[in-house]
């Protein structure tokens, strides 16, 4: 994982460059996020691993099926991924891209997991809470996951906050252990 990262990164800071250039951050984004769901397709992933295919035919495949997302720039990456044998790299170019995007707008993701569903008005106050926290502005993901029995699981970065019933109890038993 830590290597398929480190041999995206180059292509997706070009990638950014290219968009905070052109002022086309959300149009590179929607196409890295069309590149990375067809790259991931298995039939895809047979097609860029086949030997018979030249690297125009492949490029051809690939810019049909994404359709007319691709601006003469994105093009042009597709076909430098497609040479230098990264085309299978979109997913996590596209992470990556994404990960710069929000570093510039001040934005974190934040993965909630929460053990019933929450409705609107407990999403944007649970997103308040955590960006007064965070001093950024929060884009949160909720999930539900019943095994958490109450409460809600947040993590956003490397930093996880865990107010669920179920972490409560393991950190009671914990304490009781010791």
């Amino acid at each position: 994982m830590a290597e398929t990262v480190t041999i995206a990164r180059p292509y997706a800071e070009a990638a950014f460059g290219f968009a905070d250039a052109g002022g086309t951050l959300a149009q590179w984004a929607q196409a890295l996020n069309a590149m990375a769901h067809l790259a991931a397709h298995p039939e895809m992933h047979a097609a860029i691993g086949n030997p018979r295919l030249t690297d125009e035919q492949l490029y051809g495949l690939f810019a049909s099926l994404c359709g007319d997302v691709l601006t003469a720039e994105m093009q042009n990456f597709v076909r430098v991924l497609i040479e230098n044998g990264r085309l299978t790299l979109a997913p996590e170019i596209r992470d990556l891209f994404l990960s710069l995007r929000n570093e510039r707008e001040g934005v974190v993701d934040a993965v909630v997991e929460s053990a019933f569903p929450l409705d609107a008005a407990q999403t944007a106050a649970l997103t308040a809470d955590l960006e007064r926290r965070f001093k950024r502005k929060v884009k949160p993901q909720v999930t539900v996951n019943k095994e958490l029995i109450g409460g809600v699981r947040v993590q956003v970065g490397d930093e996880m906050i865990d107010s669920s019933v179920r972490g409560q109890l393991a950190t009671m038993a914990s304490a009781l252990r010791n």
